[in-house]
């Protein structure tokens, strides 16, 4: 996959939160939440102070084929879920424990807790 297309790949996922966010938070327009130029130093998504008030998250995003395993535990949790929503916890050596669950449900939750 040559360059371009990998910085296409990342854009069109840091648009798809852009989208996400506001979509869940109608106080915020465009202007509060910008998807970032590729190769450019700090957070993919970009929040004015109004948004920051609302989502405190330093968003990164990675559209990349090597954590396909994730996606793999991901599915594991959607098929033992029932009906609860899935969720992931990961780890490695030396690291903190990470929570994965669906992107949408988490802006979704993130919202109410705003309201």
């Amino acid at each position: 996959m040559n360059t371009a297309t990998r910085k296409a790949k990342g854009k069109r996922l840091q648009k798809y939160v852009c989208s996400l966010i506001l979509k869940y938070h109608s106080k915020l327009t465009d202007n509060d939440v910008k998807s970032i130029r590729m190769g450019r130093k700090g957070e993919d998504v970009q929040l004015s102070e109004k948004a920051k008030e609302l989502i405190p998250y330093s968003i990164e995003c990675k559209n990349q084929e090597k954590m396909k395993y994730l996606w793999d535990a991901y599915e594991q949790a959607v098929n033992n879920s029932n009906s609860l929503e899935p969720m992931v916890v990961i780890k490695i050596n030396q690291k903190k424990p990470l929570v994965v669950i669906d992107a949408e449900h988490f802006f979704l939750l993130q919202s109410k807790n705003n309201m």
